[in-house]
């Protein structure tokens, strides 16, 4: 059973996720997003297999997100998607895939749904 966690180490909502994926005898690829971003196409795989958008995945409370305009009603998922390749802080984490589909695990029970 693995899992891919893509994590920032400083946010406890990941840091339990991955808590949580660990007690569940999951094996678990941690990508530390903020060093090794996801590619535009790995983000819209991701967000695609969880079922929302690039705009649901946005860190839209990142001040980032508002000085870009990323959280205008007109900006459009593939800006947003590459506005998130430049500046990863703007991906909400924590993202988590395994075989059975991929959550934005927030809150960090939503992984249950994919165990």
């Amino acid at each position: 059973m693995k899992a891919t966690i893509y994590h920032n180490p400083k946010c406890g909502t990941s840091r339990k996720t991955l808590e949580i994926l660990r007690d569940s005898g999951w094996d678990v690829w941690i990508q530390e997003y903020l060093k090794n971003p996801p590619s535009r196409d790995d983000l819209k795989r991701l967000y695609d297999r969880a079922g929302i958008t690039a705009r649901q995945g946005l860190r839209a409370k990142e001040p980032l997100a508002e000085e870009l305009g990323l959280t205008r009603s007109d900006v459009t998922d593939d800006e947003i998607l590459e506005a998130m390749v430049k500046h990863p802080i703007l991906i909400e984490r924590p993202l988590v895939e395994t075989v059975n589909g991929v959550r934005l695990c927030r809150p960090q029970d939503k992984v249950r749904e994919i165990l």
